[in-house]
């Protein structure tokens, strides 16, 4: 009797992966994620403040300017002025003309790296928290649908099951977004780190 059971709920899957072909409602599939809807909304927001604040400060222009970077290595440090110092490049060539050389540079430029790292680490965490929630509320409701005297019926053992999996579809929905975001933002780090130690080793250079 399980055995038909679960075989006709495989069955009216392939048709109907969800269950919601009767009324065709997100908000049904949202109802179905039950509480757990909650924390997966609040990770689906940070992860788009997060994505967009980080995408906005890791341009080229706020970080390390060409301008900027083309002034210092043609030894035209003149050219860089106050206005620079909006971006990263432009406060470690300040810095540098207020004496700051050696480790002292190399710190400073470590701490605005810091600076740029901020929010990486806790999109990092959504990416890997909200599949997890969602697997969470699937087995909840995998839990609470089988009723104590035995199965369901194959109707509402189908619905019942599809609403389950509604969490860990939506927690996958946040997290695949969200990790092609922070590998893009890790690999244009990575590219803007790379242009600030060229750009300290052009000012070291000039001390010696």
């Amino acid at each position: 009797m399980a055995l038909r059971v679960i075989k006709q709920v495989f069955k009216e899957r392939a048709c109907d992966p969800f269950g919601f072909r009767e009324s065709g409602e997100v908000q049904t599939l949202l109802q179905g994620a039950g509480i757990f809807i909650w924390p997966l909304s609040l990770c689906s927001l940070l992860a788009v403040f997060l994505i967009v604040e980080r995408a906005l400060a890791l341009r080229v222009s706020r970080v390390a300017p060409e301008s900027v970077l083309k002034s210092v290595l043609n030894g035209n440090l003149d050219q860089v002025g106050p206005a620079d110092g909006e971006s990263v490049a432009g406060r470690l060539v300040q810095r540098w003309k207020d004496g700051a050389s050696g480790e002292v540079l190399k710190a400073w430029t470590r701490n605005e790296l810091i600076r740029l790292h901020r929010g990486l680490h806790l999109l990092d965490s959504i990416v890997a928290a909200a599949p997890l929630l969602g697997l969470l509320g699937t087995v909840t409701g995998l839990a609470t649908l089988f009723p104590e005297q035995g199965l369901p019926d194959s109707q509402t053992l189908t619905r019942g099951v599809g609403l389950a999996l509604s969490t860990t579809m939506i927690g996958l929905c946040i997290a695949i977004p969200a990790l092609i975001a922070a590998n893009w933002l890790g690999r244009r780090l990575e590219i803007l780190s790379s242009r600030l130690d060229v750009l300290v080793e052009a000012l070291e250079a000039r001390r010696r």
